[in-house]
């Protein structure tokens, strides 16, 4: 990832050197939260933590960097001497990647000198909005299509080399089989998938000869892509083709469809195969795919066993950005509150509990002050990550992450897995506890 010092808005600069002439240092709380949620979205998946405690680490300016800042002409010398030095020593809690979580609840909160709690603001937003989007979004395919093959295909479509990445990381730990982008191999341990293109197809004289070629070349855990010309005409020639393959050693799982009528196709095709001895080859669909494209193919009995989700995913495309913020919510001990018109921000360090019900799911969220006494039964979500600009502990493998964010799916009561929005009255409940509605009063109470 991009670890760059100056991959911020300048106004995160400006300030800092503001409050370095000022000589503000005390120490200020900031919380990271979600407005409100986007449309047809009833809960979002938290993702992007470890890359965020990453930056936090490691964040320093080079001499680069500061020689660049210098060439500006906006800062004061003292004030760049002074960033050679700049390390995040502050503490981070956070709600742990994977957690299900909804509007108005801080998923992460900075307590640092206020200089360094302002500055890492525009990364931190940029890192956990993305990231959250894309396992959400994941999540949701997820919820459509239980217990089927996903795929993350959308590198090409990503906006960008590192969301690209990074998607493929998120899709992942939301619960998908893994991604054709290869680096998140690399980096992160996701699975990588891959077949053919169409190109590959129509460089050969035969569709028959290019299968041959292909499946003699990549022997293992054969997918072969059918539609280049005729699907069904493709598929009887994969029956044909299936002992000479077996012969070869080829071992022949699926065949990937991506384009026409998935469901009308998907239906002939499969007859071919179970008429032809081929019962155990999957089909693979792929091509401008989402959840409700998934959901509606499945409730049509389309027989699919896997689907590769590329643009829709990649970009969240029905909901591409999250209405979150990052908040001064204490400074030198001082709770602090906006109060701009429809943006007012709850005051203080808090903390989120959950509730369950008695069968396991989810059934309410309490929004406290920080030290308040916990709701009976709840278990706290923010939980101390980074004391003192170091982590406490190794982060979590990321499939453990997968295993918590599955568990958390899992427990959403019926009304939040569906992919239309909650009717009124289902809407998750999200109590916002009397102690800090009267500290808001409160500070509504001060001149300002």
């Amino acid at each position: 990832m991009n670890d760059s010092a100056l991959v911020t808005d300048l106004y995160e600069l400006t300030m800092l050197q503001a409050y370095f002439d000022e000589g503000m240092g005390a120490r200020a709380v900031f919380e990271l939260f979600v407005r409100a949620l986007p449309p047809q979205r009833n809960f979002l998946v938290a993702a992007g933590l470890e890359q965020a405690l990453d930056y936090l680490e490691q964040l320093h300016f080079t001499a680069d960097e500061l020689a660049w800042l210098s060439a500006s002409g906006r800062f004061k010398p003292a004030f760049l001497d002074w960033l050679r030095g700049f390390r995040f020593s502050g503490d981070v809690d956070a709600m742990g990647e994977g957690t299900v979580f909804f509007a108005d609840e801080p998923i992460l909160r900075v307590e640092a000198p206020i200089g360094e709690a302002q500055f890492v603001e525009s990364r931190l937003l940029n890192l956990l909005n993305f990231s959250t989007l894309i396992a959400t979004k994941a999540a949701r395919c997820v919820l459509a299509a239980p217990g089927k093959l996903l795929v993350d295909f959308g590198l090409r479509r990503a906006h960008g080399a590192e969301a690209g990445v990074l998607a493929a990381r998120a899709s992942y730990l939301a619960g998908f089989a893994g991604s054709a982008t290869v680096l998140a191999g690399q980096r992160f341990g996701v699975p990588v998938f891959g077949t053919m293109a169409h190109a590959y197809i129509e460089a050969h004289e035969l569709e028959t000869e290019a299968f041959m070629q292909f499946s003699a070349s990549q022997p293992s855990r054969v997918t072969l892509l059918i539609d280049t010309y005729d699907t069904e005409a493709a598929a009887a020639r994969v029956v044909a083709l299936a002992p000479a393959l077996q012969a070869r050693g080829a071992q022949l799982v699926a065949v990937r469809i991506d384009s026409g009528d998935l469901a009308a196709h998907a239906h002939r095709v499969r007859a071919i195969f179970d008429g032809g001895g081929l019962a155990e080859v999957g089909i693979f669909a792929s091509g401008n795919l989402d959840e409700h494209r998934i959901a509606a193919l499945l409730a049509a009995g389309a027989p699919i066993d896997g689907f590769g989700i590329g643009t829709q995913l990649t970009t969240s495309a029905d909901a591409p950005a999250l209405d979150s913020a990052y908040k001064l919510q204490s400074y030198a001990g001082v709770p602090r509150r906006k109060r701009s018109e429809g943006k007012a921000t709850w005051p203080g360090a808090k903390q989120v509990y959950r509730r369950f019900a008695a069968d396991g799911s989810l059934l309410c969220d309490h929004v406290t002050l920080l030290g308040e006494p916990p709701p009976a039964g709840c278990v706290a979500l923010l939980q101390p990550v980074l004391r003192g600009g170091a982590r406490l502990a190794p982060s979590p493998t990321l499939d453990a992450l997968r295993g918590h964010a599955a568990d958390n799916l899992a427990r959403l009561p019926d009304a939040l897995r569906r992919l239309e929005a909650a009717a009124a009255g289902e809407s998750y409940p999200v109590h916002i506890s009397p102690a800090l509605q009267a500290l808001a009063a409160e500070v509504d109470r001060r001149p300002h």
